[in-house]
């Protein structure tokens, strides 16, 4: 309880580190989960850097599933946690992107156009600063890039084993795991069936 009370205090005092930044929305920066743990030294950064073997493995499952299946001549399928530059003061990380390579300009920086497609595995931030936790951070994340020109934005929460598939100027829907849900084009995606596949479920 001490350790946790000292928090506060110790972050008023020393400037939190920007590679302890995961994003940046609403002009307002979000960090990453553990960073307390960082500033209090019971972590060291590398610690909190990853995401967890789970997640990891999903999302290079995914990616290979939609590597494989997109029309990779229209499109760039990126993953890596790839920078997007919405305006000063927003800048996002995605899982998994799929650009139109007719719209993008190779920069060696952020990408600065909105991906056609975005997916997403759970969250890698402190939740701390939302009311409502996960869902407050999904909803105000996903908005955004549906504002910027995304068309769809595809959640997935490994603990409830939903997805949450929202797609510009259409009520979002919220679907188990076994749900087959629309990609773009004809691609379309099976969470659990995918997972069992890989020997995951």
């Amino acid at each position: 309880m001490a350790t946790e009370a000292a928090t506060p205090a110790l972050e008023a005092v020393q400037q939190i580190p920007s590679y302890l930044i995961y994003e940046t929305l609403n002009g307002r920066p979000l960090y990453r989960k553990g960073y307390k743990d960082v500033l209090a030294k019971r972590k060291t950064p590398g610690e909190v850097m990853g995401c967890s073997d789970l997640q990891a493995i999903i999302v290079s499952a995914l990616h290979a599933y939609l590597y494989s299946h997109a029309n990779r001549k229209a499109y760039w399928v990126v993953t890596n946690e790839p920078g997007l530059h919405i305006q000063l003061g927003d800048n996002l990380s995605n899982d998994i992107a799929l650009y139109e390579k007719e719209k993008v300009t190779l920069k060696g920086k952020f990408f600065d156009v909105a991906p056609k497609i975005v997916v997403e595995v759970d969250s890698k931030i402190d939740l701390d600063a939302f009311p409502a936790m996960q869902q407050d951070y999904v909803h105000q994340k996903t908005q955004t890039m549906l504002d910027f020109g995304t068309e769809r934005v595809i959640w997935i929460t490994t603990q409830s084993r939903k997805v949450v598939v929202a797609t510009k100027n259409e009520n979002w829907i919220t679907v188990d795991w076994d749900v087959r849900i629309p990609v773009l084009d004809n691609v379309t995606l099976n969470v659990a069936g995918l997972l069992t596949e890989e020997g995951i479920l």
